[in-house]
């Protein structure tokens, strides 16, 4: 129970920081902070942290789960939406349709899922879930995610520029770079740089998400965002962690695996809600109320796993 309040002082404290800034400053900073992150913070702090990371043992089921959970929340929400066109006269859009199977199958287990796993269960176990986003959530979104959004979706005129994401993503290159330097036997101050700015990456990208929820102003469209919340954050966790010990993954790997999976939707379904012409205050509401439902969630899957 401590570990948890020290996790959520720094979590709400960074995000509340964050959304103060965010709030004060101009519009474009969170865009700049977020470019940072994206082509230099985030892949420093992959290398940083791959370094001093255990790769032995399955952790190439990790992604294999990922996959399954995104299959499975993608499957879900699709039945949800079947069921309601049948037993109501009241059908969603497709630009919303779309919305709502994407923020049922991506999480955020990068910017938030690095950090809470981090924290929780130790930079040991942290290649888990670096396997878990990096060829699960990542293909995911900008695989299964742009597919389904050029099918519901209106705008499809981008859809190739977008599938490009996936092969120039530094986040990716830089996961096989720091595979590379594992090899090399770096100086201890290097090591000892590289965690530290790891770590800073991690406060940055709390308080990017801070900013970015200070930007998000619907609140139209709750009762469907439960929806997909509900999947996301509930369902697929339950149906998929109860079988993990079917796939050899138990104590901490398994509690790493839970969690990503139980990571609000992530901010590539807005992303992709944008770029498709979806149902963007859908996607932002979905964002919004995951974060909230996050803070009760997570005693929840450390107290069964």
């Amino acid at each position: 129970m401590i570990d948890i309040l020290e996790l959520y002082l720094r979590l709400v404290g960074l995000i509340l920081i964050g959304f103060i800034l965010g709030r004060k400053l101009p519009g474009s900073a969170s865009i700049y902070i977020g470019q940072f992150l994206y082509w230099v913070g985030v892949p420093i702090g992959i290398i940083g942290f791959l370094l001093q990371t255990d790769l032995s043992g399955q952790i190439w089921i990790a992604p294999i789960i990922a996959h399954l959970a995104i299959f499975i929340g993608a499957l879900l929400a699709w039945l949800g939406i079947k069921v309601q066109a049948n037993f109501t006269t009241s059908v969603p859009p497709r630009a919303t349709q779309g919305s709502l199977i994407l923020a049922a199958m991506v999480g955020n287990t990068g910017y938030l899922g690095f950090p809470i796993t981090l924290a929780m269960v130790g930079k040991e176990y942290f290649a888990w879930a670096l396997f878990y986003d990096m060829l699960g959530s990542l293909f995911g979104a900008y695989g299964l995610g742009v597919v389904l959004a050029a099918k519901f979706g209106n705008n499809i005129q981008n859809r190739i520029q977008v599938a490009k994401v996936i092969f120039i993503n530094p986040a990716l290159w830089s996961f096989g770079f720091g595979l590379l330097l594992r090899q090399v036997a770096l100086p201890e101050s290097v090591v000892f740089l590289l965690e530290k700015l790891a770590w800073s990456t991690v406060a940055l990208s709390l308080m990017l998400i801070g900013m970015r929820l200070s930007q998000l102003k619907s609140w139209t469209k709750l009762p469907q965002a439960g929806s997909s919340i509900f999947i996301k954050m509930l369902l697929v966790p339950l149906i998929l962690g109860s079988t993990l010990s079917l796939f050899g993954v138990t104590g901490k790997a398994a509690q790493v695996i839970v969690l990503e999976m139980a990571m609000p939707p992530a901010l590539a379904t807005l992303v992709i809600a944008e770029t498709f012409d979806l149902d963007r205050d859908l996607a932002v509401t979905a964002l919004a109320m995951g974060m909230i439902v996050l803070l009760f969630t997570l005693p929840l899957w450390l107290w069964l796993f």
